[in-house]
């Protein structure tokens, strides 16, 4: 018979154990100053009176009159014994529990925390000792109190530096810092001349590392590999400093993409910047930031990449914006990441920018509506059916409602139109795109686009504004903008790989402009014999520019009919669009 569970064991079980995190998994918290907020798990009570304290680690539920620790909880609510809620916690924590007078079994976790925090003291410790990673600190413009601050540190490079250090290796094997030869043999260190960004979890714990090159390394930043302790896709690095610097609510975190953009705008004051770890944001990176905030600001590039980073982050974000929650998009001017703009721009600017950023709603209907025409009742249609999966990921609401109303408004309809169509649960077929084939018609513009692009897909670079193209309305447009949106996000991609990629009839139509041995009337004689590399750069240019042209007067037109109508993002884009025009004509 087992003995008795020994009261140190205990307190230190719930000294790992995170509360907030514990509750969060079973009910709905929602910040409320320096506590969270919920509906009582024990009652059927109509308004929150259940309270969770980060600080005091404890829960109070004036519903039903309980309180308690992490322990007490878990017997509440899953209907556990004080020994099964005990083992629950050390399943979570990933130790064993002890008995007095019994049997003492292996700690699983404690090792590698142990040696993830050796590795910590000594990553500072090398930093001290190496010039060139203090230089390149310097250089970034990050000060030693900053440093200090993150825990910043530095792997030397060394084969067996840190396998010297640590005593045992098999924890440090665990927890990703060292790596086991092939055939055994002695291991040997992950991080090799690399400057050293401590991760650590809502406890304060380093449960990985980032590691940025001071080399050629083609790896510019390493992370830890996935551990028991570590996984990318549940962990933010910064959120336990930004957690740390107040002691107040967060009014909003900041999802940036790198080590050094945290740690610069942190530096600057900005102390709400949490970066992803390598990964795109997930559903569980959302539900750790609206645990401390009910707003989150994602900042990214304004380049295609970066919309791109947008447009994903925004379908993981959908089904978590509900009571309250905020998210916005912030894009960054060309060249410039987080880190080089707070240090160009100052704070103020910089916090400036997040008060302009695009809320969901215009982001998410702005980037659709550029991909119809609003002014025929074919675009209309197709916005509708573009926007309803993405209507239908978000809770019913206010913002579920008052973003339908909007889409009402763009679409030319009643709102109850908008929401007959999400009601009506059977699927929204894609909206019907031509596939030309030989019979059918072409523009001589779009014709010409495509020959020159499956000769020279490289070409596709030039074009910027894909969402121009398409408002042209010339014959065969659309296929000429999937062609470009492939060769973007496949640069190296062939003519072959092209017409494997869009098969059926587009694919045929285009395997026959590749490989007929004439050109079309227009021109005589085969391209390849006709121009020249230059030859072909500068026309596709000018196709490309007179399509853009057609698209941005298709565009202003219907800003004109219906100047009554315009929300402050359409008459932002129509004031853009005529400067855009303006330029074109002074250039040509």
């Amino acid at each position: 018979m087992a003995g008795r569970i020994p009261d140190s064991f205990i307190h230190d079980l719930l000294a790992r154990t995170d509360i907030v995190e514990l509750i969060g998994s079973r009910v709905e918290l929602k910040r409320a100053g320096r506590e969270l907020r919920g509906l009582s798990p024990f009652t059927s009570e109509k308004s929150p009176s259940f309270f969770v304290s980060p600080v005091k680690q404890m829960f109070f539920d004036f519903s039903s009159g309980k309180n308690g620790n992490a322990i007490g909880f878990l017997m509440e609510f899953d209907r556990l014994s004080f020994v099964e809620a005990v083992e629950e916690l050390a399943r979570r924590a990933g130790v064993e529990v002890p008995h007095e007078g019994g049997h003492q079994p292996h700690v699983v976790m404690d090792g590698p925390l142990d040696a993830l925090a050796a590795a910590q003291r000594f990553f500072s410790e090398q930093l001290r000792k190496h010039s060139e990673a203090v230089a390149y600190l310097k250089k970034r413009g990050v000060t030693g109190e900053t440093a200090k601050r993150f825990g910043i540190g530095f792997a030397p490079e060394s084969w067996n530096a840190l396998t010297d250090f640590l005593k045992e290796t098999r924890h440090a094997i665990d927890a990703g810092l060292l790596i086991e030869k092939e055939g055994g043999g002695r291991p040997y260190d992950r991080f090799r001349n690399r400057v050293m960004f401590p991760i650590r979890d809502g406890r304060g714990r380093v449960i990985g590392f980032g590691g940025r090159t001071l080399g050629n390394d083609p790896a510019k930043y390493l992370n830890s590999p996935e551990t028991p302790l570590f996984h990318k896709g549940r962990n933010l690095y910064g959120l336990y400093e930004a957690r740390q610097a107040t002691t107040s609510a967060l009014p909003y975190l900041i999802v940036v993409e790198g080590y050094m953009d945290v740690v610069m705008l942190s530096q600057h004051g900005i102390t709400e910047a949490v970066a992803t770890l390598g990964t795109a944001t997930t559903r569980e990176h959302l539900q750790l930031l609206f645990k401390q905030t009910s707003k989150v600001v994602f900042c990214f590039d304004g380049d295609r990449a970066g919309r791109a980073a947008a447009w994903r982050a925004l379908d993981q974000v959908l089904p978590e914006l509900f009571e309250g929650r905020e998210c916005v998009f912030m894009f960054l001017p060309d060249g410039h990441d987080p880190d080089t703009l707070v240090q160009e721009i100052g704070a103020d600017a910089f916090r400036a920018r997040i008060e302009q950023a695009s809320p969901l709603s215009e982001f998410l209907l702005g980037e659709l509506s550029r991909q119809v025409n609003l002014g025929s009742l074919e675009g209309r249609a197709r916005l509708v059916a573009l926007c309803k999966p993405y209507l239908e990921k978000l809770r019913e609401g206010t913002l579920r409602t008052l973003m339908s109303d909007q889409l009402a408004r763009l679409a030319r309809l009643e709102r109850a139109d908008i929401e007959a169509s999400l009601a009506g649960r059977t699927p929204q077929a894609e909206p019907a795109v031509a596939k030309p084939a030989s019979t059918q018609k072409v523009s001589r513009l779009v014709r010409r686009s495509l020959e020159i692009l499956l000769h020279r897909p490289d070409l596709a670079e030039q074009v910027g504004d894909v969402h121009l193209l398409e408002q042209s309305e010339v014959a065969g447009v659309s296929l000429l903008v999937e062609t470009i949106d492939y060769l973007h996000s496949h640069p190296d991609a062939t003519a072959a790989t092209l017409i494997q990629q869009l098969g059926g009839a587009k694919g045929a139509y285009l395997q026959k402009l590749l490989m007929s041995d004439t050109e079309h009337p227009d021109y005589g004689m085969p391209l390849s014999e006709r121009v020249g590399d230059e030859g072909l750069v500068q026309e596709f240019g000018s196709l490309a520019l007179q399509l853009r042209e057609r698209g941005i007067d298709q565009r202003i037109n219907y800003f004109m009919n219906h100047a009554q109508d315009l929300s402050e993002t359409e008459i932002r884009e129509w004031k853009m669009l005529v400067q855009s025009r303006k330029r074109i004509d002074r250039d040509v």
